[in-house]
């Protein structure tokens, strides 16, 4: 089975959201596609763009779930998805993957966090990147949830549990 691996994370790149934080992105995406996995991505700028751009580095396969229309797509996402849903598209995106793995981010992310554990889906905090992870998880946010869920500081070990996750999940529907 192909699982599908979202990247979560600001599309506003700004004083928070450092290169650090893109080069992470990026190497999450790179480890994505290396795994033989989808990346899902909200398909914009910033930690989206920077996931997406690691994938095709590898010969990944993206896709970009868009507010908007397809022309909103980053130059790295493969396949466009027009959902005209506004920051609705959050649930849907949180819907298409098998596990989600979230690095810094503002209120779409943190919307998109809300979701997987709504929706019990297995989740990846990358930490160290500032923005509403940092704070969730200095908060003791993940002392609250039920659903699966890491945190690691390390893009390529962020990857292999979300699929490990990802993997347990999908057994378990079984």
């Amino acid at each position: 089975m192909v699982f599908c691996i979202a990247v979560c994370g600001s599309g506003d790149v700004s004083l928070t959201e450092s290169k650090t934080v893109l080069s992470q992105a990026e190497l999450v995406g790179k480890y994505v596609a290396l795994r033989g996995c989808v990346l899902v991505t909200g398909g914009r700028g910033g930690v989206m763009e920077a996931a997406c751009k690691g994938a095709k580095g590898q010969g990944g396969t993206t896709l970009g779930v868009l507010p908007g229309s397809r022309y909103e797509a980053n130059d790295y996402v493969d396949i466009p998805l027009a959902t005209m849903m506004g920051e609705k598209r959050n649930n849907l995106l949180v819907s298409i993957a098998d596990g989600i793995i979230v690095l810094s981010g503002r209120w779409g992310t943190l919307n998109e966090i809300t979701n997987a554990v709504i929706q019990g889906k297995p989740l990846v905090f990358l930490q160290g990147g500032g923005g509403f992870v940092d704070m969730l998880l200095d908060a003791g946010f993940q002392d609250t949830i039920d659903s699966p869920f890491a945190i690691t500081m390390d893009p390529e070990d962020a990857v292999e549990k979300a699929i490990c996750l990802a993997s347990k999940a999908n057994t378990s529907k079984d």
